[in-house]
């Protein structure tokens, strides 16, 4: 099989693409296609960004851009600081 997506193969998917959805739904389509892109590039981001934090504490060794900072005097405490019965239930993973 050659490629399927060269020459005359792409401009009959684009021709019934064009007839499925119509010309005035194309450019909404689009854009959403790219806002979900968009934000499937940020979550990736922040897992790895997530996976590196966490790999850093696993290590034991931290920097001052990964620590965390004890909150002020009167503001309120974080989630890891809460007594468990104020605690929200735990997510599923």
């Amino acid at each position: 099989m050659g490629n399927l997506f060269a020459g005359p193969h792409l401009w009959i998917i684009l021709i019934i693409i064009l007839l499925l959805f119509g010309a005035a739904k194309l450019p909404a389509l689009a854009k959403s296609l790219g806002q979900s892109a968009r934000v499937f590039k940020g979550e990736m981001k922040a897992m790895k960004s997530d996976d590196d934090t966490d790999a850093t504490a696993a290590d034991g060794t931290t920097t001052a851009s990964t620590g965390t900072a004890a909150p002020a005097a009167g503001t309120a405490a974080s989630t890891a600081e809460r007594p468990a019965d104020q605690d929200t239930p735990p997510r599923a993973s």
